[in-house]
């Protein structure tokens, strides 16, 4: 397998030319500076070129995803990262909230205490990725629709995994204020759903015509996220 660190919008090129995955630079630049357009537009991006791309929020040369990503902003861009098409890079140090960039010649570091929480969420949050539609699935970027008086939608990306008779759906407020959403979930004769927030634990269940014709409405807090395992109800 080979995998190329990257760089000057060179990806494409060397996918063609052999690589099976080449660094995602652009969306590491447009998450951490931009508003949730620039990263959604990023991932309209043909299928096959996304699925030859590697996925990541901290690496040996930039800096700690905990201060690139500060607070709950972290939280969310590792559930795009971890939820995305392509392959996943994560860095020693990630899950515990390390904040010290090492040289990585350098065979000492200082001591620092561990995010319990975080490494926690992480826990979460992998055990949830590794499922069947995450890793075989098929994936497809979601409409997200508004109301006339609150252009919030804007700042929310969300995209679904289908595989066989198994669902999952992500909604990420990639924003610093609240965010209300319909998100696109249409799926013929199928009565009702049941959604499973794997990273909160609430738990929905919603009508499958209503579902189809008005989407799923959420309320998200500034850089909240929802990791829904979803299936039919019978």
């Amino acid at each position: 397998m080979f995998i190329a660190e990257a760089y000057w919008d060179l990806e494409w090129e060397l996918q063609q030319q052999g690589f099976d995955f080449c660094y995602d630079k652009k969306l590491y630049d447009r998450m951490q500076q931009g508003p949730a357009e620039n990263v959604r537009g990023h991932l309209l991006a043909d299928l096959p070129y996304q699925e030859g791309l590697i996925r990541f929020i901290e690496n040996h040369d930039e800096s700690r995803a905990a201060l690139a990503f500060p607070g709950e902003k972290q939280r969310a861009a590792a559930v795009v990262m971890l939820t995305l098409p392509g392959a996943r890079l994560l860095h020693e140090g990630q899950f515990e909230g390390r904040r010290v960039r090492l040289p990585v010649f350098l065979r000492r570091r200082p001591a620092e205490p561990a995010d319990a929480e975080l490494a926690a969420f992480y826990a979460r949050l992998l055990k949830a990725t590794n499922r069947t539609p995450f890793r075989d699935g098929e994936w497809l970027l979601c409409e997200r629709n508004g109301w006339p008086d609150d252009p919030s939608h804007e700042d929310v990306l969300a995209w679904c995994w289908l595989e066989g008779e198994e669902r999952a759906l992500v909604v990420v407020n990639w924003g610093p204020a609240a965010a209300r959403v319909l998100v696109s979930w249409a799926e013929p004769n199928v009565a009702a759903w049941r959604l499973d927030d794997v990273l909160s634990g609430d738990t929905y269940e919603r009508d499958g015509d209503a579902l189809r014709e008005s989407g799923l409405d959420l309320e998200l807090g500034p850089w909240q996220c929802r990791l829904f395992e979803v299936r039919a109800l019978p």
